[in-house]
């Protein structure tokens, strides 16, 4: 899913226009005639995700310098771009104050316009992707600091937002790498013990005769080795929330006395007298089936009927790939700032091709590969080239085992299938290869010209990477000559196409 552009303008002229442009970008536009309409649309609580805004200043009602101070007051954080035929530098300075990020003057060009548009959602990514870090290490994460727009994503989210209201014990399954322990600190930000710990454990890293010592703490002297008193995880997450990570991991003796923690809510350290009372909300994880694990008797059953009260699956990567792009844009922003690279955009071949990839190792494998291409990169924008290792992965696997351990094929990433790009280039579909135009059509009857002369005009564009000048003059036509065949070319509503208009209010 490409990202959404909220277009408010009362001249529907202009507004066909901006709409057509921010199309060709390769972004969702979502179109309102005025500043009311665009408020109704960012503060509607089933309104569609919005990632970034084209406001006009001047309209009737609600104007732009409203639009603007209704949502500072929402406490919205999305990226403003203002645009109006009255350029002055009174206008530039009000609504950069007021909160707009960029400004355009009308008629606005398509790289301009392009530019402004990426350059508003990478910023938004870098201080989405800082806010989160900042979240993170302050125990304050919650759900709206979970990247998706997945319809597969949708009915766990909602399932986990009932969840953080109250105290209930949650299982989460889901591959290695799906964001597991994110989700649980979601919960945890999102709930009353939110001022409290997160205490995070992962029990498949822990020697089995340290488990009970770490888990429910020790006293002085209790075995060889402990010179001091240890509280354990129970007792430092009282209050707040202990993170179980790869709880099917645990030895069964360890199982025993857990249970008995969670029944009675008292733990009791190793060499102590007495049991402590401590107040906790579980949250465990696993990647592997647990129910799979009690009837192979390596998970206590009682167990898992105290942890399973309500369980929640997060889908693979590639069971939502529409969220690749989202997280791609965040990916890049952080590595980008934090590597002080100038790496600021992914070609839409690359795109497409990480979109097809299966991705076994899910977001963290996702994350690594953006990680090393930011490093490796000798551009200013990533291509099918900095990403070798998912090349030669897509080209050599077959397959790759899921949770349940049956084979996932991995999709062929090709880099002439249709695709629609996050903004770096004009989105095409499909691409014909080169030297590769058909002259003929199914029924073995010559082409019509005007529909090879658009694929070659597609195909150009994607060549020079959506560099518009670039391609007129390879093409040898005019620059508005190659926007009014692109006009022609698109699909809809007629009037959407057409010339630019030879004026503006």
């Amino acid at each position: 899913m490409a990202a959404s552009i909220l277009i408010a303008d009362d001249d529907p002229v202009q507004r066909r226009l901006v709409e057509n442009m921010v199309q060709k970008c390769g972004y969702e536009a979502v179109v309102v005639e005025g500043g009311d309409a665009a408020i109704a649309v960012l503060t509607a609580a089933d309104a569609p995700a919005i990632d970034a805004v084209l406001l006009d200043l001047v309209m009737p009602g609600l104007d732009g310098m409203g639009v603007l101070a209704k949502m500072r007051d929402a406490g919205l954080n999305i990226p403003v771009i203002v645009q109006t035929a009255h350029g002055g530098i009174d206008n530039v300075v009000s609504a950069m104050r007021a909160g707009a990020q960029d400004f355009v003057v009308k008629p606005v060009g398509m790289e301009r316009l392009q530019v402004s548009l990426r350059n508003a959602l990478n910023t938004s990514a870098l201080r989405g992707e800082l806010q989160r870090i900042r979240h993170s290490r302050e125990g304050r994460l919650t759900f709206a600091d979970i990247i998706t727009r997945s319809e597969a994503m949708a009915g766990v989210l909602r399932t986990a937002q009932k969840a953080a209201g109250s105290s209930i014990p949650v299982l989460i399954e889901g591959e290695s790498g799906v964001g597991k322990e994110l989700f649980a600190r979601a919960i945890h930000g999102s709930g009353e013990r939110k001022s409290k710990s997160f205490v995070a454990v992962n029990c498949g890293a822990i020697p089995d005769n340290l488990v009970e010592s770490i888990l429910f703490g020790h006293e002085k002297g209790a075995f060889t080795g402990a010179t001091e008193r240890h509280l354990g995880k129970f007792v430092e997450a009282s209050g707040g929330t202990l993170f179980l990570d790869e709880v099917s991991e645990l030895p069964l003796a360890a199982q025993v006395k857990l249970l008995r923690a969670l029944q009675e809510g008292a733990v009791e350290a190793v060499g102590g007298r007495k049991p402590v009372k401590v107040d906790v909300r579980i949250i465990s994880a696993t990647n592997r089936k647990l129910l799979d694990r009690v009837k192979g008797g390596y998970f206590r059953e009682d167990l898992f009927y105290r942890l399973h009260v309500l369980p929640l699956t997060l889908p693979p990567l590639r069971a939502r790939r529409e969220d690749i792009p989202h997280l791609l844009r965040h990916f890049l922003a952080r590595f980008a700032a934090e590597e002080n690279r100038t790496v600021s955009g992914i070609s839409g071949e690359a795109v497409a091709y990480l979109q097809r990839f299966d991705w076994p190792g899910n977001i963290r494998q996702l994350e690594n590969a953006v990680y090393r291409a930011v490093v490796m990169s000798d551009t200013d924008q990533l291509g099918l080239v900095d990403f070798p290792l998912i090349s030669t992965s897509a080209q050599s696997q077959s397959g790759v085992p899921d949770m349940a351990g049956d084979p996932v094929t991995v999709a062929p990433a090709h880099p002439t299938a249709p695709f629609m790009i996050s903004g770096n280039e004009i989105p095409i579909a499909p691409l014909p290869s080169p030297g590769g135009l058909a002259m003929l059509n199914g029924d073995g009857e010559v082409r019509p010209l005007d529909e090879m002369e658009n694929e070659i005009i597609r195909f150009a564009i994607s060549h020079y990477r959506g560099q518009m000048s670039e391609v007129a003059r390879r093409l040898k036509i005019g620059r508005s000559t190659l926007y009014r065949k692109l006009d022609e070319s698109s699909p809809g509503d007629p009037e959407q196409g057409g010339a630019e208009p030879t004026g503006s209010r």
